[in-house]
């Protein structure tokens, strides 16, 4: 019987010391990287295991969304003319057959705008087999005819290949490979990996931002990223008084969450935001079809000073500047606007199952009513000086709507101020429907079982919250496309060239893997953390509309970009003023 007790005790020693062991490999394998990089690294992307997150990729909602039959089979036509599509499954596979470990690359320095490049991975099998990997990959980076000399460094061959436009330099350095596109660099890397540097101050790894950010992100994850900016900041921004200046480091990391994606991201920077608690209040004003709410702490003194040296290179910069001269121009100070106004900016957008297009608002809360009329009525005449606005008062509401002259255009702006808020919308109907759930604190919304599991999933947001119901946003849109689509395809046999629309999955197929998405923002460790979790996040998503936005502008222009997505004519920035129409 002791024995049998004896070897239990042992068993479970040895399975703790296992996990443990497990435990603290994860958490110090960014540390280890980083010991492989100069302090003054600028950038580095970090892969753990290659094969462990290939592994949770496959069990992630949004892949099992993409293997089901219905999807495949609609997906046949662009899949079969996607050429790389092959290339990138066998590259996957090389990758995983190397058992890829703390995969990582990093740009280490920047000289006359062109970036010193290391990277590197741990192999598992013997340097022949994983050479005939790389040789492929080489062969493809630079050329099939490159320049080619090995020389020899600190009993290591270091194998240069110089093809048309680039260089680089490899080496094996017992199961590690490293590669690099300056010779300088990969010695470098060599020395730091070999020990053979003295000075371990000079590590990323003992750099007090990178050491701070790291604190901040989560020990275990697929993905990681860091970013030093102050060579940028030093390049855009020499005064440092701007948001970008005053940025120590930027980190972010994506892991799998019981098949959503969870991304954290930590910016440690000073604190813009007012020294106020996130209510939520907002959150009241939604109803049973609502799909998107999102709420945030505003500062527009703080937050206008922060941007305003960049107004100049950022569109951003430059619509913040129209507010403070909207503002200057009516002799209304920042002091008025937050007399008049909570620090608490909401927008919502419900769509019911019976409407073809959604219908949203935003929302301030009111402090001064008188104050909050004279603001409201303002920024209205200011959005569009040709326009004409009636304001009419109505059960103690303030109500400004936008007259348009043509019966064909449905949307009529409209801003509505009440003692406790202030709301604007593309329509009457809406918003003064959400002045009615205002007076009532409806909890519609709120006490939905979605909402309260999917707001529950992160920390309580102190800055910033967004929610967004994917699954009640693709039915609606499938319901309203669908039949414009099938029309289309009708009249337009060429729309099934590329896909074959009378394939589209039903509704039902892609919904059961679309839970909410969500995300969290807080201050903390002197700096921002965002977290967002989904089938996609929310910061992947913004990161795609950002792109397509830039691919529309480069053809259309930003300010085309901006009022296709909406954005009032005095939130997009226009090249020259708008001429005034004579009477």
């Amino acid at each position: 019987m002791r024995r049998i007790v004896i070897f239990l005790i042992a068993a479970v020693l040895v399975v703790g010391g296992i996990m443990y062991a497990l435990h603290v490999a994860q958490k110090t394998s960014n540390t280890a990287v980083a010991a492989l990089l100069p302090r003054d690294t600028i950038a580095f992307l970090h892969v753990p295991d290659f094969n462990r997150t290939r592994n949770d990729w496959h069990r992630s909602d949004i892949y099992r969304l993409y293997t089901e039959p219905a999807v495949q089979d609609f997906l046949r036509k662009p899949l079969a003319q996607a050429h790389a599509q092959n290339s990138i499954s066998q590259t996957a596979q090389q990758i995983e057959q190397l058992d890829a470990k703390d995969a990582f690359v990093a740009v280490t320095s920047m000289e006359n705008n062109l970036p010193k490049v290391v990277g590197g991975f741990r192999f598992r099998g013997s340097q022949a087999d994983v050479e005939q990997i790389i040789a492929g990959w080489r062969a493809n980076f630079v050329g099939a005819s490159p320049k080619r000399e090995t020389i020899d460094y600190q009993q290591h061959k270091i194998d240069i290949c110089t093809g048309f436009l680039f260089t680089i330099a490899t080496v094996y350095d017992g199961h590690w490979f490293f590669v690099a596109n300056e010779l300088s660099e990969l010695k470098a890397l060599l020395d730091r990996a070999d020990g053979r540097l003295q000075d371990r101050q000079s590590l990323l790894s003992t750099d007090e931002n990178f050491r701070a950010a790291m604190a901040e992100m989560p020990t275990s994850y697929a993905l990681a990223f860091y970013l030093q900016p102050k060579t940028l900041a030093a390049k855009f921004a020499p005064d440092q008084q701007n948001t970008l200046g005053q940025i120590r480091s930027i980190s972010a990391t994506t892991r799998f969450d019981n098949g959503k994606i969870h991304d954290v991201i930590f910016v440690g920077m000073p604190q813009l935001s007012p020294d106020a608690a996130l209510t939520r209040d907002s959150v009241s004003l939604g109803t049973k079809d609502t799909f998107l709410y999102a709420t945030s702490l505003l500062n527009l003194s703080k937050q206008l000073a922060a941007v305003y040296p960049t107004a100049a290179i950022s569109p951003l910069g430059s619509s913040l500047q129209k507010i403070t001269n909207i503002l200057a121009r009516a002799n209304i100070s920042m002091d008025d606007w937050h007399a008049a106004f909570g620090p608490e900016l909401s927008a919502l957008a419900d769509w019911p199952s019976n409407a073809h297009w959604p219908s949203a608002v935003v929302a301030f809360p009111v402090k001064d009513f008188a104050r909050a009329k004279k603001l409201a009525s303002v920024f209205a005449h200011a959005s569009d000086e040709d326009a004409n606005w009636n304001e009419t008062d109505r059960d103690g509401v303030h109500y400004l709507t936008m007259q348009s002259a043509s019966v064909f255009i449905v949307l009529r702006p409209t801003i509505a101020v009440s003692d406790r808020a202030m709301i604007a919308g593309l329509d009457p109907g809406s918003v003064e429907l959400a002045i009615e759930r205002s007076r009532k604190s409806s909890a519609e919304f709120a006490s939905s079982q979605t909402y309260k599991t999917a707001a529950s999933s992160l920390p309580t947001p102190k800055n910033f919250f967004a929610y967004v119901d994917l699954a009640t946003l693709y039915s609606r849109l499938d319901a309203t496309l669908r039949p414009i689509l099938m029309m289309g395809a009708a009249f337009m046999p060429s729309m099934n060239e590329h896909v074959d629309l009378s394939r589209i999955p039903s509704a039902d197929v892609v919904t059961k893997h679309l839970s909410p998405i969500v995300s969290s923002q807080r201050y903390a460790g002197g700096g921002y953390i965002t977290e967002s979790i989904g089938p996609i996040t929310l910061n992947q998503t913004g990161i795609a509309m950002v792109a397509l936005s830039v691919m529309a502008g480069q053809k259309e222009g930003l300010p085309s970009v901006l009022s296709g997505y909406g954005v009032p004519s005095f939130l997009s920035p226009s090249p020259s003023p708008k001429p005034k129409r004579t009477p």
